[in-house]
């Protein structure tokens, strides 16, 4: 028998109880079988008899101090009174820091979760504080620490590795997020959850909805593969929701994650994972050249573009692949308007400016080039521009100076426009002409400033959520071996880029802090 309820422990946390009720029943409704309940939070004096009504799943008590990333406001003694005021009072499971667990004794058969937290770091000696918190009297040992590098994600899911005890270990932060969720993998009893992400409960921390959907945590075990993308930022990836629910439709045992990683910082990060072992990487920003440079083979796409964006493990080291290469000429063929005599417009006949030099850049500009398009490279980055066109006989021209000149195709493989900065765009409205085809590369949002314009300028508008998903279906036929089904991904994503599928409690607390 398990020894908690659920894998997933939804945290609720509001400062009045009207709104604690609510989602405490919307939660349930939403399928919460386990739930954390964030005492600290209430602004007021916790009052048991109102919130108790309320509990349909088994409940656990945290009352956090700030010190320890709560809210806290009393004293340290008032703190353990209503710590203790819980426990009696009903909630099956207590959360004790190390530090004071000792001192609040066990009670009938409510479960003692003994936790630690480091809201600044990953301590230098957190396996002697680890060792020290498995002496104290608990059914489960949670640590959470800040992870400062990749490597911190190995470190904290190697105490869940080689604890004879039930463990949950994690590393906070967008850095950390691996480690949420292959905790469960090394053997943790459950991971955490918000119920309203927005709270602010603990940096990183995902929604119930998320884990459920974008991970999928409930068939994760120790046989599940693992995959991911590597990049700085990545948080705003959907790669991973699209991938883990088509691993689930190939049936196939596998996890894909999102992996934080520091520009320079990839051979490390790589070498620290390779104990997973993660069996394939998407690479993305600022990554692409880089992840080139250090694999064991190239293929022919990766030797012309000196770019890769996607890594698969084999025997000899990674292969690196570059599926951006065909996605990019695929979406712009498929969307090419068709001339008066029925037949679509000829790439080999167009002009073309691509704006940015980087990875993506890249690929894109030998495609073109391989298919006998004229290319204009315009980046702010001179030097990478000069380098690029002269690769693909084009020409680089000063990032000032890209309104100059007209152009077939605009392309744009800058992170301009992408979220959160969606009130931006690379190029000015007024460029823009009708029947130019527009591409934007970025697909969060998919409707990018520069997109609407080019619709309101009557342009042929191209947006990067068709070169996504091509890419993104040769990297997952590179990685399981098995072709899925791109109109099946599109809904996918369509399903995923609602508004519809990112709903919040009704009431709102108007007179609550932003938290």
């Amino acid at each position: 028998m398990s020894l908690v309820p659920d894998r997933i422990c939804v945290i609720v946390g509001r400062t009045r109880h009207k709104m604690v009720t609510v989602e405490l029943d919307e939660a349930v409704k939403r399928g919460a079988k386990f739930i954390e309940l964030r005492l600290d939070y209430l602004a007021k004096a916790v009052d048991f008899q109102r919130l108790l009504p309320m509990k349909k799943c088994p409940w656990v008590a945290t009352l956090r101090r700030r010190v320890d990333g709560g809210r806290w406001g009393g004293t340290e003694d008032e703190r353990k009174m209503v710590m203790r005021q819980a426990i009696v009072a009903g909630f099956e499971w207590v959360d004790l820091e190390t530090d004071i667990a000792d001192e609040i004794k066990r009670f009938k058969d409510v479960k003692r979760i003994i936790s630690y937290h480091n809201f600044k770091e990953t301590p230098s000696d957190l396996e002697g504080i680890f060792r020290n918190m498995l002496k104290q009297d608990g059914d489960i040992y949670k640590v959470a620490v800040m992870a400062q590098s990749p490597a911190d994600n190995m470190r904290v899911l190697k105490l869940i590795q080689n604890s004879s005890k039930p463990v949950i270990a994690h590393c906070m932060g967008e850095m950390g997020m691996p480690s949420r969720i292959l905790s469960l993998k090394y053997g943790a009893p459950f991971i955490y959850a918000a119920f309203n992400k927005e709270r602010g409960i603990a940096p990183g921390l995902p929604s119930m909805e998320e884990v459920r959907r974008d991970f999928q945590v409930e068939s994760i075990n120790k046989q599940t593969q693992v995959f991911g993308v590597l990049g700085d930022p990545v948080g705003h990836s959907f790669s991973p929701l699209l991938h883990n629910q088509v691993y689930k439709e190939l049936g196939i045992n596998a996890v894909y994650l999102p992996f934080r990683v520091p520009r320079g910082a990839l051979p490390q990060a790589l070498k620290s994972f390779h104990a997973i072992p993660v069996d394939g990487y998407s690479v993305t920003i600022p990554h692409k050249e880089a992840a080139a440079s250090i694999s064991s083979h190239i293929d022919d796409r990766v030797a012309e573009t000196q770019a890769a964006n996607t890594l698969v493990r084999k025997s000899d080291g990674f292969h690196a692949f570059n599926t951006d290469y065909e996605a990019a000429v695929d979406s712009l063929q498929a969307n090419m308007p068709t001339l008066e005599d029925g037949h679509p417009r000829a790439l080999n006949k167009c002009n073309a400016m691509i704006l940015g030099a980087g990875g993506s850049a890249r690929a894109i500009a030998h495609a073109l080039h391989k298919v006998g398009a004229n290319i204009k490279i315009t980046s702010r980055t001179m030097d990478r521009a000069m380098k690029l066109a002269d690769e693909v006989k084009g020409k680089a021209i000063e990032w000032e100076a890209r309104h100059n000149g007209e152009c077939d195709i605009l392309i744009n493989c800058t992170p301009i426009g992408m979220f959160p900065d969606v009130d931006q765009t690379p190029i000015h409205h007024s460029y823009l002409k009708p029947d130019m085809i527009v591409f934007d590369i970025i697909y969060t949002p998919e409707n990018t400033l520069l997109i609407k314009n080019a619709r309101s300028r009557n342009c042929k508008a191209i947006s990067g959520l068709e070169m996504f998903i091509r890419q993104a279906a040769a990297q997952i036929q590179l990685f399981t071996n098995q072709a899925p089904d791109l109109t099946q991904m599109r809904e996918i994503m369509r399903r995923a880029l609602s508004p519809a599928n990112y709903t919040r409690p009704q009431e709102e607390e108007k007179t609550e802090p932003v938290e």
